[in-house]
């Protein structure tokens, strides 16, 4: 169960400092836009920010999420990728949380399966680690901690025999294997934007919120955009979602009415890095490596040529957290604890790419990074107007997490749950409602394929590769997407490979999409295919392509 707090202690000041790439924005800086006037005013476009901010557009409410980046562009699309329970969590008795992750997995693979699907896990056991009793009894609190309707069970096998012991070291003759989810995170965060777009919410890209002076009655607050131009937003509540930033919002530029605490938590920064080498193997299966060190790593597929490797939990001391990287001793520890397993070693020179991201984890006082609980607490402060602050979490409890950050600022706004209901369960993330394209949905992963074959069949003239690309991105959208298109040549010239103009033009006049960074490593992943010339052609069509975004994307609505 999560944990909620209305709590007040004396504050101290620390700067706000988080920096950012500068872009266009809708913002003149030549004169100040007219104030703008809005229910709730959510701070920072990551997961829980933009999951909030479509929970309570859906609820009629009247909402402005400001972004100081992309979209995504730090925690929420640094993750390992995975909708799933965290079995390792089971170890420090968080059952609750395992709980709410196993129940949510189900509901977010069926909202959106173009982006989401089934993955099973194969766990090699090696007796030196956790005895096989042990493992089995974990795996059976897995299996029934919560109801499966999708996801099949966990069960022994043979490594011998089965295809994914083939990869490993002969010595692993027997292993376990059990479900959980993939997501595309980066997307994940996009999808919950263009919805909370959809119902009615404004949403500004590459704009931070310098200045929040509270009173009685609301919110005053002051938006710089990449160029300096301003924006006044006045708001009756205020949510911070400003995941690793979230304390230093609260200490630098939220201002208090009179005196009274706004920060009364510290984060945990806990760095999380990845790497990525050429396909490992050719099954569909994911693994999870027990290290000598009691912490466990993925080797996951990844963008059909590829397999991810990660995580690591490093301590962020001081440090600013958009500027976290992987560093050397981070890829030789993974590829080290992957050598262990794999019958061909990792070495660094492997590595074709990396990404680090940081963990904004509630302070619970434990000594290992890898023990703090990953659950999330919303503190509620009504001692002026409301503020809701964001505490922790992952990204399998995103939903749940804005369905009770919704109801909580419903209460804190004096209309319950019961006059604006929650009602995210069971609802489409954009795109992901294929019924108009395959009929009635059945399972996530059947339905996607069905989706594939169904958009081959009303554009017969899209590469099979590119459909389901397509497909996997947009989910339903590719409607919009390609629209009345006939041919190739309806979607523009090829600014790199698979990539078209007519796609690019839909990214920033439909996702913010503003950099190449955007495009290829948030949007979509095909920096990882193109060359250093390929990735600099997308990069230069977007800088003389550039749109007045924001503005672009608010009039749509």
């Amino acid at each position: 169960m999560k944990r909620r707090e209305n709590t007040m202690a004396p504050s101290r000041d620390r700067s706000h400092e988080p920096t950012g790439p500068s872009s266009v924005s809708d913002f003149s800086s030549n004169s100040p836009l007219p104030a703008t006037d809005c229910d709730v005013l959510i701070v920072g476009g990551g997961i829980n920010g933009c999951g909030i901010a479509r929970d309570l557009a859906g609820r009629g409410w009247r909402v402005v999420l400001c972004e100081k980046d992309d979209l995504a562009s730090h925690t929420s699309s640094s993750s390992t990728k995975l909708i799933h329970g965290g079995l390792r969590y089971l170890e420090y008795y968080e059952f609750s949380l395992v709980r709410k992750a196993l129940q949510e997995r189900e509901v977010l693979l069926k909202s959106a399966p173009h982006i989401m699907w089934p993955l099973r896990f194969v766990m090699p056991h090696d007796p030196s680690m956790r005895p096989g009793w042990m493992i089995r009894i974990g795996l059976f609190m897995y299996d029934h901690l919560a109801k499966r309707e999708v996801l099949p069970g966990s069960r022994s096998i043979d490594l011998r025999s089965h295809a994914a012991g083939v990869p490993l070291k002969p010595q692993f003759k027997r292993g376990f294997v059990y479900s959980d989810g993939w997501v595309d995170d980066a997307r994940l965060v996009v999808l919950n934007a263009v919805d909370a777009r959809t119902r009615g919410a404004e949403v500004f890209t590459r704009t931070r919120c310098v200045h929040a002076q509270r009173d009685a009655d609301g919110w005053t607050a002051t938006l710089e955009a990449a160029d300096g131009g301003i924006r006044v937003v006045r708001a009756r509540a205020v949510v911070n979602a400003a995941g690793p930033w979230a304390e230093s919002f609260l200490r630098g530029v939220a201002q208090s009415a009179k005196g009274e605490a706004l920060a009364t938590r510290h984060l945990r920064l806990v760095k999380g890095s990845h790497i990525v080498v050429r396909r490992l193997f050719e099954h569909d299966h994911a693994y999870i490596f027990q290290n000598p060190d009691k912490r466990i790593i993925f080797a996951i597929p990844y963008q059909d040529e590829f397999t991810l490797i990660g995580t690591t939990d490093i301590e962020l001391n001081g440090d600013d957290p958009g500027a976290a990287r992987i560093a050397d001793e981070e890829i030789a520890y993974l590829c080290t604890q992957a050598s262990r397993y794999f019958e061909k070693p990792i070495v660094p020179a492997d590595v074709v790419w990396t990404y680090s991201g940081v963990r904004p984890l509630l302070d619970d006082a434990s000594g290992d990074p890898s023990a703090v609980t990953r659950d999330y607490m919303l503190e509620s402060n009504t001692a002026a107007a409301p503020l809701l602050s964001v505490w922790g979490g992952k990204i399998t409890t995103f939903r749940k997490l804005a369905e009770d950050a919704a109801d909580e600022v419903g209460k804190m706004l004096g209309q319950p749950n019961a006059q604006r209901p929650a009602w995210t369960d069971g609802a489409f993330l954009a795109g992901g409602d294929l019924s108009g394209w395959i009929g009635a949905p059945k399972r996530p992963d059947d339905d996607f394929e069905r989706f594939v074959a169904a958009v081959q069949a009303r554009y017969p003239w899209l590469d099979a590769r590119l459909a389901r690309r397509l497909a996997r991105a947009y989910g339903a959208r590719v409607a919009e997407l390609l629209g009345n298109a006939q041919s190739m040549a309806d979607m523009g010239d090829a600014v790199a490979p698979e990539l078209h103009e007519g796609e690019l033009r839909f990214l920033q006049e439909s996702e913010w999409a503003m950099s190449a960074d955007d495009v290829l490593w948030r949007r979509s992943k095909l920096g990882l295919r193109y060359t250093a010339e390929e990735r600099a052609q997308v990069a230069a069509w977007l800088q003389a392509h550039a749109k007045n975004n924001s503005n672009t994307i608010n009039r749509e609505r």
